[in-house]
């Protein structure tokens, strides 16, 4: 286990959240991300980012049980975030969701409980297909924020806030009338898509960003503008890394945390996920934060494109 002290960054509610976390999107093989998991726990991580619609909460849970009676680390020491899928937007379907994830997670409370995406669908019986389009349903997420402020007072969750929202959005939720700020926004945020706009806002609103894929690489739905581009094979990054003697991943990880946001890179390999958490021994320098920042080609990489024509789709 390492000894790395992660650093923080404060929420708008005073709680306090890993700058890194280790991401669980994407397809898994069976038992392969509790596996990931307890490496990632051995290794130093301490928060942990999931979802319902991920199918990978059960698994999560008993790493996190197991590393816990192992007396690795306490419940305390962390921070661990889940979503409320776009078939549970209907405040009476809320609780229900999150009191699932806690089950699954085998654990009384989340850190972090975010909206998912800003458009709901009908239910019709609950799905975990990412892909499949469902039939919109009309529900306004100013509801379903309410609904998940119930969740704080309750006890369930510690902190809220919502993924995907883009600043329009932002700027309606914000004028509501809100028992609690949202504490984060979960966007993509990677060299390719830098995502200025965004960020500048939520910095001003004192909303922290979490990027996911944030070394540039999609999941299940990752239908670009027709082209690929890979962050590993940027020449740019690549002198960078030679310079610090890290990888370009780690490069792009540091990148993030130098602009001011938190991020939930995801891998499964062992050395990767050792990799990615060895990036508290350097800092780029303001000039090199810029120069990768140039990158950018407003190239994203997750679209769920068979929602475009929903009323709050956001991009």
């Amino acid at each position: 286990m390492t000894s790395t002290k992660i650093p923080n960054i404060k929420l708008n509610n005073g709680i306090y959240m890993p700058v890194i976390g280790y991401g669980t999107f994407n397809s898994f093989k069976e038992n392969e991300v509790g596996d990931a998991t307890r490496v990632a726990l051995e290794v130093g991580y301490r928060h942990i980012d999931t979802a319902w619609v991920y199918k990978t909460e059960e698994e999560i849970g008993d790493a996190i049980t197991q590393k816990i009676k192992d007396g690795l680390l306490k419940r305390s020491d962390l921070f661990l975030a889940s979503k409320l899928w776009n078939t549970h937007h209907r405040p009476e379907l809320v609780e229900e969701m999150c009191r699932e994830s806690l089950k699954s997670l085998q654990t009384d409370y989340l850190d972090l409980y975010l909206i998912h995406w800003p458009f709901a669908v009908k239910a019709g019986g609950k799905t975990s297909e990412i892909d499949g389009r469902r039939p919109h349903d009309d529900v306004d997420f100013i509801d379903t924020w309410k609904a998940m402020e119930e969740l704080v007072i309750k006890g369930l969750v510690k902190s809220i806030g919502v993924s995907n929202f883009n600043i329009q959005q932002l700027k309606r939720l914000l004028a509501a009338d809100l028992r609690y700020k949202p504490a984060v926004n979960q966007v993509e945020v990677h060299p390719y898509y830098t995502n200025n706009e965004l960020l500048d806002y939520c910095k001003q609103e004192n909303i922290v960003v979490t990027a996911y894929s944030p070394l540039g690489r999609g999941g299940a739905d990752s239908s670009g503008p027709g082209k690929s581009l890979n962050v590993h094979e940027d020449k740019t990054i690549k002198q960078i890394a030679a310079k610090y003697n890290k990888t370009t991943g780690q490069i792009v990880i540091r990148w993030g945390i130098d602009r001011g946001y938190t991020l939930v890179p995801k891998s499964v390999t062992p050395a990767r996920i050792k990799q990615n958490f060895e990036i508290f021994d350097f800092s780029l320098t303001e000039e090199e934060v810029k120069t990768i920042s140039n990158l950018n080609q407003d190239y994203k990489c997750v679209h769920l494109n068979q929602y475009k024509d929903y009323p709050e789709y956001p991009f």
